[in-house]
């Protein structure tokens, strides 16, 4: 697994390399060690991806259930490293997958609006990455990602599409030593939110400040 996703990574190096223009900044404010939640805004496909490549740390990522369906791309994913997720419902597994990483140390990437925006707008957030991260007191690094969904279609050779990737600096939540309830978590997403939007530009800004909860876990 470790290797697929070294090879994989420099690959996706490459294509970016010679088929967009791609930039990355903040790469500073990426801290070397200790647990890591990086929260971005979704595009496209290619955005798990395109920030293993940009960000110099290994990062495990949730990805939606539907991708484990089939053989090639559950080989893919899980290669990658990720792990499944239920969309749109409380995973308690999901949830005791990303506390393991976080646990080891490790990097947890997590796309807060839970599914690709269709006109390049921050949509609704989900309040799992604020669970996890008021649960666990891990440290959050905001990613704002532009150019991403226009890499499609064999255009993408002339048209060399500029991608760039905006690292911010990381901040925490505060740390919750009981159930989170369901008001504080809706502060906290927000301010992730927040966070993601200082790096975009007003083309990618959220329609909405809303929030979409999920019931209270255990």
């Amino acid at each position: 697994m470790g290797l697929f996703y070294v090879g994989a990574t420099a690959l996706m190096k490459l294509l970016l390399i010679g088929l967009t223009r791609w930039r990355v900044e903040g790469k500073e404010n990426v801290p070397r060690r200790g647990p890591l939640i990086v929260v971005s805004n979704h595009l496209s496909l290619i955005d798990p991806p395109l920030l293993g490549a940009s960000i110099p740390r290994r990062i495990s990522f949730m990805a939606k259930e539907e991708l484990f369906e089939s053989t090639f791309s559950r080989m893919v994913v899980e290669g990658y490293g990720a792990f499944p997720v239920r969309r749109g419902r409380l995973d308690k597994q999901a949830l005791r997958s990303a506390w393991h990483a976080l646990d080891a140390q490790g990097v947890l990437g997590m796309f807060p609006e839970g599914r690709r925006s269709s006109d390049g707008h921050m949509r609704e957030a989900e309040d799992g990455a604020a669970r996890i991260a008021s649960r666990k007191g891990a440290q959050l690094l905001p990613v704002g990602i532009v150019g991403s969904n226009q890499v499609k279609g064999v255009s993408v050779i002339i048209q060399r599409p500029r991608v760039t990737v905006t690292i911010g600096r990381p901040f925490s939540l505060p740390l919750d030593d009981h159930k989170p309830r369901r008001e504080r978590l809706r502060e906290h997403t927000s301010l992730i939110v927040q966070h993601i939007a200082e790096l975009l530009p007003a083309s990618h800004q959220p329609k909405t400040t809303s929030v979409l909860a999920l019931s209270d876990a255990d």
